[in-house]
């Protein structure tokens, strides 16, 4: 285990590989459920496949696990208050948040830049997160949008993607 001052070095030096923030969706019996994910990648292109990294502490993805399904919602540059919103445990983060049902049925949340919809092909442990495998079942993207970024603690946006 480490300790707190090697842990704040650690996270300190990762904070310099900036990364894109995505809000992890589904729609539970509950009704629509997720939370903030910064830790999401793509995987494999064939088949299509892509890792999400839910804390284990995270009271939200027991609730998305149950589905078998998630949606990646890709936030775009004017969306930091929702990536605020739903890092927050406990508050109802849906609250006056638009959304769309992807094919499957699962949040999109309007005006993201990107969605990735898929189903949950395997879990593993991965020390205070879990890995989790999800295997691509439809997608869609915005060409006149540009990305949330997360660069050494705090929110980012691009200038020019070189479209």
């Amino acid at each position: 285990m480490m300790t707190t001052t090697r842990a704040r070095s650690f996270r300190k030096v990762l904070g310099h590989f900036p990364s894109g923030i995505t809000i992890i969706t589904a729609l539970s019996e509950d009704g629509p459920v997720g939370f903030t994910c910064q830790s999401f990648s793509s995987l494999s292109l064939d088949p299509p496949m892509v890792l999400v990294l839910p804390g284990r502490s995270s009271t939200s993805w027991p609730r998305i696990s149950a589905t078998g399904r998630f949606c990646v919602n890709v936030l775009a540059a004017h969306q930091a208050h929702l990536s605020t919103t739903f890092a927050t445990s406990g508050a109802d983060k849906f609250a006056g948040v638009p959304w769309a049902p992807s094919p499957l049925g699962l949040p999109v949340l309007e005006g993201s830049c990107a969605w990735i919809e898929c189903e949950i092909d395997a879990v593993h442990p991965g020390g205070d997160h879990l890995i989790v495998v999800g295997a691509v079942r439809d997608l869609g993207s915005r060409a006149d949008s540009s990305p949330l970024l997360f660069h050494r603690g705090s929110y980012a946006k691009t200038t020019d993607l070189g479209r």
